[in-house]
Parts: structure tokens; sequence; C-alpha cells
């Protein structure tokens, strides 16, 4: 009797240890920006330009994370450094690379400050972002029905 009652306690611990890795697994993970944009206007509009767009998948899909994350210093969040045009002309950030001889240098302005004017910093278009559904509002019944809406 005593085998079976570990048998038990056995198949009921692997069965717990298997669902709990599933649930790692299959549990929806926060948008990342490993493949979209991040628009970037800290300081942008202040001075008359147009928001940075920074195609992090293009970087992405040719540099490991490290490389800039590491190495040049950004945080992993959007907005998150101080980044200038000074700072970048003196190999900073993005002047480690867009110096005019790994990549194209600041001169041609149009290349990164291609945002839309006004657009707040953020992380655009993630591919974890468009697959997840967006929550559901539960709409007001009343202004609903007074609107004719509920018909």
């Amino acid at each position: 009797m005593k085998a079976k009652t570990e048998r038990t306690a056995m198949w009921k611990f692997t069965l717990f240890g298997v669902l709990a890795w599933m649930g790692v697994l299959v549990a929806p993970e926060p948008a990342q920006a490993e493949y979209a944009d991040v628009v970037m206007n800290n300081y942008a509009d202040a001075a008359g330009m147009r928001p940075v767009v920074f195609p992090h998948w293009y970087h992405r899909i040719r540099f490991r994370c490290k490389v800039c994350h590491a190495d040049l210093g950004f945080k992993f969040k959007a907005g998150g450094n101080k980044i200038t045009m000074a700072k970048i002309i003196d190999g900073k950030f993005c002047g480690a690379c867009h110096n005019g001889e790994v990549s194209w240098s600041v001169e041609n302005c149009g290349l990164c400050h291609s945002g839309i004017p006004g657009t707040p910093t953020h992380i655009s278009g993630s591919t974890v972002q468009r697959l997840v559904a967006p929550a559901y509002k539960i709409l007001d019944k009343k202004k609903t029905v007074q609107d004719g809406y509920n018909k």
C-alpha cells in the first residue's frame, strides 16, 4: 500500500512540474521592442526638428543586444537616455557608428529625424503589440441608450 501512495505522490509531483513548465512557456510576455521602431522625441520638438525614428528591428537583426545596450550604454527603455546631437557628434550613442565611416554621418538629418512632429517617445509597431488584442472597454449603458446606439 505504501508503494502505491508513493507512486501517486510522485505522479502528482511530475504532473505539477509539467503543468508549471507549460505555464511558463505559454504565458504572454510584455511587449518587446526587438522587432519594432523606437520613436524618440525627448528634445527634437523643442529644437524644431522632427522626432527620431530608430529602426530597432534593422539594428537588431544585424547586431547582438550587447553592442548597443552594454558597449554603447543605451538603456532598455524608449527615451531612457539623454541623447543629444552634441553627444552623437562626440561619438557617443548613435555617433559610435554613425560617423561617416561605419555608417552615414550626422549631416543626413532626415534619415533619422523622420517622425511626425509632436509624436511622443514610445515603441511603435511591435510585433507583439500587434498580436495582442486591445483591452475590452465596457460601454456606459445609459449613455449608449441615450445616444441611440443600443437599438
